[in-house]
């Protein structure tokens, strides 16, 4: 067993999924991959399936009854990597948008040089997105600073789905009390590992658009983004996050 399990949610992957799995079991440094998949029609989980039996002891699946959302998913996710004996854990996209060589990088921000959760970020180079039409690049990156000057949060990309978490950090959130279930579960995660006072850092990544199968962003996805920072701000306002842990 690899000290570091890759949570992958998927919703119709079937032409990335196989793809992906083998790109992460071809680095030189071990991880696991744990597959959050949220009943597919399209065949998705008949294929991660035949490579479970494949790459035993390495590969896992958990089925879901329906498209219950993002956030739920990385939730049910950490959730199952804390009841083993993982000491990171990575979210990250099935759909190439996530370079999986970047994962090393994630890695050694936690493991060799001390940060508590690490952060493949899209914005500490001008920006890094290959593939998005002009209109979403302004709305992300536009979201992010919105949320920087709302919270206060020294994080330039906010909304990024491409993050590595130590285990105490995962430990110490409530995680049955994180409200938001699309992008903003996001911002919401690196919000509260921020206000507990762990040490994050942003690693330079370059954002490459799904090639294959469908995207499931959506105009509703930003919203909830935007309005739920001004819920977090003034929910911190009131009571301050605790660690579970102490």
């Amino acid at each position: 067993m690899s000290d570091t399990l890759v949570i992958i949610p998927t919703y119709n992957e079937k032409e990335n999924i196989e793809k992906i799995i083998r790109k992460v079991f071809s680095l030189p440094k071990e991880f696991d991959i744990l597959i959050v998949e949220d009943n597919s029609p399209d065949g998705t989980a008949d294929i991660v399936k035949r490579l479970i039996k494949e790459f035993p002891g390495r590969l896992f699946i958990e089925e879901r009854k329906g498209k219950l959302g993002l956030g739920t998913a990385y939730i049910h996710g950490f959730k199952w990597a804390l009841e083993r004996d993982y000491k990171y854990v990575n979210e990250m996209d099935a759909d190439f948008s996530h370079n999986p060589d970047d994962l090393i990088r994630l890695y050694n921000a936690l493991a060799k040089e001390g940060f508590d959760v690490s952060i493949g970020s899209r914005y500490i180079k001008g920006v890094n997105v290959v593939n998005w039409p002009m209109g979403r690049i302004l709305m992300s990156y536009f979201a992010s600073m919105y949320v920087r000057i709302v919270t206060g949060i020294p994080v330039r990309d906010t909304t990024a789905g491409f993050v590595c978490w130590s285990r105490e950090v995962l430990e110490n959130i409530d995680l049955d009390k994180i409200k938001f279930i699309g992008y903003a579960f996001q911002i919401e995660m690196k919000f509260t590992a921020w206000k507990l006072g762990y040490k994050i850092k942003e690693v330079d990544v370059i954002f490459t658009d799904r090639t294959e199968g469908t995207s499931k962003m959506s105009g509703g996805i930003f919203k909830e983004a935007i309005f739920g920072v001004l819920q977090l701000k003034i929910r911190s306002i009131f009571k301050k996050p605790k660690r579970l842990k102490g």
